[in-house]
């Protein structure tokens, strides 16, 4: 497979990039993409047969079952994050090793309902909180401790609504490549 195809297949809608400010219209974007996700995913993945859910998205790439239940732990660590900043003074959060996490049991055989689930909730609590804070509490940040970079709220709004977006894209493109 092409180098330019495989980089089109990982990141279909483009790598993240943080605008050099950030506006009240991107985070009112990024919290509608939020707030909209879970459906979507939902509309989207339900009608798949349980082998279109056991196909990569790409050669190499996870199932759209192990893409399913990562979105969902991956969106409930960012949940947990905005609580830690929103309470404590910059904390370090604590990194996942997401790759092992899409190798255990529950990843590979549970039913995407209850991820699908799960996603519906974390996203109901978390676009209920964002609604709500102010823009100085979208200022504060957590340290990341990958490279120990600061984050902040409203970039990590940001950075959620790409990455739901992006992984939604995998499996969208999948379908569509497929003819499902």
């Amino acid at each position: 497979m092409e180098k330019d195809n495989l980089t089109q297949l990982q990141y279909p809608i483009g790598k993240f990039v943080v605008p050099d400010q950030i506006k009240d219209a991107h985070l009112e974007e990024w919290i509608s993409v939020l707030e909209h996700l879970p459906k979507r995913l939902e509309d989207m993945v339900t009608p798949l047969s349980e082998e279109q859910l056991e196909t990569p998205y790409r050669p190499g790439g996870w199932t759209v079952r192990q893409l399913v239940h990562h979105i969902s732990d991956s969106h409930h660590h960012s949940y947990t994050r905005f609580k830690w900043a929103l309470t404590e003074d910059k904390p370090l959060i604590k990194a996942y090793f997401e790759k092992e996490w899409s190798k255990l049991f529950d990843a590979k055989t549970a039913p995407i309902q209850m991820s699908l689930d799960h996603l519906n909730a974390v996203h109901a609590k978390l676009v209920h909180l964002l609604k709500g804070l102010s823009r100085d509490e979208l200022k504060k940040q957590f340290v990341h401790p990958e490279g120990n970079w600061d984050t902040s709220l409203e970039e990590n709004v940001g950075r959620y609504a790409w990455h739901g977006s992006h992984h939604f894209a995998h499996i969208e493109n999948l379908i569509k490549r497929e003819g499902w």
